[in-house]
């Protein structure tokens, strides 16, 4: 659990579905970094949006606030505080925030209120339903408990400023709009709020709608305020809040004419307000519902890496808006659904923090899960997912799904396995071209050309582990006959492009994850290579093609022992050149922490050992002890910065044998998030658990709101896609295996209770001191065969079950076969 005071200024919680962008709440409660447009807007605030309450006791002054706790400072700017912060008007006196991902709880405290105040805040999510987990919009609920002896008058009001159709921000900080916004007030069948939107054209990639809205009959409202050159409209809003609680609709919204034409701001402010008497000891809620609706994104990448922009003049729709008109259809159906999307919600947040994981693994899973619903993710009309790498502050980071960066991510295919499907159609059906060669970058998603430059082995290679993921994880026929024949390609290209000697071992220029290109032997591509081999020789025979399964099965036991053979150096596995210098940005005898990441993706798929199980051992147990420190107070880095001083990391790449490159791999002194979550699975998986561990906790206590935001793990770009091979560390520390095609499930755990997930039902285990409970919470299990190795009995099994939500089934060892009594 990670509770945090008003100081942890960067903290953000975002809120928001799958491919819908978000807005985030603070540590003190304020809304912020709304991202609602189908881009990133990292640190925008809009003007006079904020939360306020009003609570008066019989026979004494009423006291209103924000609903935020004070302004902890620099109190810097060009004009101090500009005057959309409202800086000047009162708050609360002190705040908590507990975030448990994805659920936020804001506890409040003023001794002048008199009353308690907290907020819970979140978006539905639900494991294997990406559409229910995808909804624009949240849940913001203000609950009010009276703990004195008479009752209270209360009154929560939350502001918003239009935020449809912003196209920058003036000098006074104020946004400047194309079209012209507005305002709308709806009353109707259980559900009243205001609409924002504008009159810009439907077809507009800037128009869209947002809605604040509620279905509690006891509304008050104020759907616009007063427009004029300076502080007219907040002025009367607020005078008229403290006065009696209740707001006034105003006849007279603007100045005519106005004073200053290019001045005259159109900036259009509501308010919706919520009024309850709160009895003595007795508590109220006050609930709102937040959504938004932005259909169109322009039909191209438009990012920073080049892919052909020839769509950008043409639109294409956001998935949720085939689901959605406005934002109040949103908002209607938000409401209608909310109790089954709060109670499967509310499973999924019992079934990660009621378990037993250790609590860097809670924080780190639960808070880069973020990730898939942060700007960096987004998903097509049809439901074509795509991604960026991460988010810049303004702008998506390095386009196309990139095949090397999502190699790495792992929660998206336990929690939302349709969406890394469709990545893989996209993948080998529509981005691997006649010879093989795998574009790693997608632009087919937008039906523009195909970007031409040279594959990445690591992102090639990995594709089809990750594809062999995909089928073992759904048994999706239909999937494997699509991928196949791309698949097949892929897999032959390797042999062709990057063995030149035909040995087995990938030796030829290799572009890979650092942006660069490896040349001759080396352990990361080899890794790959072994990986790839085995899941393809597995897809083959699925794909009834067994000549090709044996041929790739023979050539991963060739190519292994020649591996370790040329690359094994009697303590890790590095890369052989005669001189490492003749290429610059190699890594020779360096000790890579990324050398054995495929055996990390063959152990997450089920592939076993690639390379001999002492030598894997002795290899990452070597990355852990040359490249992690405890503190990088001495460590000498010229590069991006994501982990400094007396933090702890695990750098990408050491040489504690010497031979260090004069111009190594360009990040090789980088601390990434994501690797170091890879290798700590990996550690795991061979046994060395408190060494994992300890690489997730280093993570972790970079990430405490002060010097970091929890909720936001950056390597190139906020919200990186790397940081969700976090879910590995759940997977091998639960030991779960599940393979669709045989109906079967393991799990071989390392902790007494957690969730686990399959391609049709999700869950948590239990282990009993007699056996093992299983609870689905979700979808339905169909099993041949389960098999849990218990602590105390070991292998424990059952057969034929048919696994459903609110039928427990346990599985208990054996008694004790009785001895007979001696004579």
């Amino acid at each position: 659990m990670r509770v945090l005071g008003p100081d942890a200024g960067v903290a953000a919680f975002p809120l928001g579905g799958i491919g819908t962008g978000n807005v985030s709440v603070g540590a003190r409660g304020d809304l912020r970094d709304w991202e609602l447009a189908n881009r990133p807007a990292k640190g925008t605030r809009l003007p006079f949006t904020f939360f306020a309450i009003r609570a008066a006791r019989p026979g004494a002054a009423a006291v209103t606030r924000v609903l935020e706790s004070g302004l902890p400072g620099p109190h810097e700017g060009d004009q101090g505080y500009d005057a959309g912060r409202l800086a000047g008007l009162p708050r609360l006196a002190s705040s908590r925030m507990r975030g448990e991902y994805p659920l936020l709880t804001i506890d409040f405290a003023d001794p002048e209120l008199g009353v308690d105040v907290s907020l819970t805040a979140f978006t539905p999510l639900v494991p294997l339903d990406a559409d229910a987990s995808g909804i624009p919009g949240a849940v913001l609920r203000y609950t009010v408990g009276n703990p004195g002896p008479e009752p209270v008058d209360v009154t929560v009001v939350g502001s918003l400023a239009n935020p449809v159709g912003v196209t920058g921000w003036n000098v006074f900080h104020f946004p400047e709009y194309a079209g012209n916004p507005r305002n709308t007030w709806i009353d109707g069948p259980g559900l009243r709020g205001i609409e924002f939107g504008s009159d810009l054209d439907p077809t507009d990639h800037r128009s869209g709608t947002v809605a604040l809205a509620t279905t509690d009959p006891a509304t008050t409202a104020k759907p616009q305020w007063l427009s004029g050159l300076w502080q007219d409209g907040v002025q009367v809003f607020w005078d008229d809040l403290c006065a009696d609680g209740r707001l006034e609709p105003e006849t007279v919204t603007t100045l005519d004419p106005p004073p200053h034409p290019d001045w005259f701001p159109r900036l259009r402010v509501g308010s919706l307000g919520i009024v309850h008497e709160v009895a003595p000891g007795a508590s109220a809620t006050f609930e709102f519902v937040l959504t938004w609706h932005f259909p169109n994104r322009p039909r191209a990448w438009q990012g920073n890496i080049g892919l052909d922009d020839a769509g950008a003049g043409e639109t294409v729709r956001n998935h949720y808006a085939t689901a959605y008109p406005d934002a109040w259809a949103v908002a209607r159906d938000l409401t209608a659904r909310l109790p089954r999307l709060e109670a499967d919600t509310r499973a999924f947040h019992a079934a990660l923090f009621g378990s037993d994981l250790p609590r860097e693994v809670l924080d780190a899973v639960s808070a880069t899960l973020v990730a898939v619903r942060s700007t960096t993710c987004f998903r097509l009309a049809g439901g074509r997912f795509a991604a960026w790498e991460g988010s810049f502050a303004r702008s998506g980071s390095c386009e196309g799904t990139c095949t090397h960066v999502w190699n790495y991510a792992q929660t998206v295919a336990y929690l939302f396995p349709e969406l890394e499907r469709d990545a893989r159609r996209t993948e080998f059906v529509r981005e691997t071209r006649p010879d093989g060669r795998m574009n790693f970058r997608a632009n087919s998603v937008f039906d523009n050309a195909p970007w031409d430059f040279h594959p990445a082995v690591d992102g090639q290679l990995g594709a089809i582990v990750r594809l062999y993921r995909e089928w073992r994880f759904s048994a999706d026929d239909a999937l494997l006959r699509d991928c196949w024949p791309g698949a097949r390609r892929a897999l032959e290209y390797a042999f062709t492009r990057w063995d030149s000697d035909g040995d087995g071992v990938l030796d030829s220029e290799q572009h890979n994850t650092y942006d660069i290109e490896f040349h001759g032997p080396n352990s990361l591509a080899n890794s790959m290579f072994l990986a790839a081999l085995r899941a393809g020789a597995a897809l083959a025979d699925a794909a009834g093609e067994p000549a090709t399964a044996r041929r790739w099965r023979e050539a991963a036991a060739r190519g292994g022992a020649r591996m370790d053979e040329l690359l094994f150096n009697g303590e890790y596995y590095d890369q052989r050149l005669a001189d490492p210098d003749a290429h610059r940005y190699q890594y020779g005898t360096g000790c890579l922490s990324d050398q054995l990441f495929g055996q990390t993706l063959a152990h997450l798929t089920g592939l076993g050992h690639l390379l001999p199980a002492a030598h894997v051992r002795s290899a990452v147990a070597a990355v852990y002890r040359h490249n992690f420190r405890p503190s990088l107070r001495n460590h000498h880095s010229v590069q991006r910065t994501y982990a400094l001083g007396g933090e702890a990391g695990l750098v990408l790449c050491s040489w504690p044998r010497g031979g260090r490159p004069r111009i190594p791999f360009v990040y090789s002194d980088e601390v990434w998030s994501g690797i170091e979550y890879q290798v700590a699975t990996h550690l795991i998986y061979e046994g060395q658990v408190q060494e994992g561990l300890t690489l997730v906790r280093a993570v972790r206590d970079r990430h405490d709101g002060v010097r970091r935001n929890p909720w936001n793990e950056v390597e190139c770009g906020n919200h990186y896609a790397r940081s969700m091979a976090s879910w590995g560390v759940l997977v091998a520390l639960t030991g779960a295996d599940y393979h669709a095609p045989d109906r079967r499930l393991a799990l071989r755990p390392r902790v007494s209770r957690a969730p686990f997930s399959t391609g049709t039902g999700w869950g948590e285990f239990r282990l009993t001191p007699d056996g093992v409970d299983i609870h689905l919470y979700g979808g339905r299990l169909d099993l041949d065969e389960l098999t849990v190795t218990h602590p105390r009995h070991g292998r424990l099994s059952a057969h034929a079950l048919r696994l459903r939500p609110g039928h427990p089934y346990r599985v208990t060892a054996p008694a004790p076969a009785a001895q007979e009594e001696p004579r």
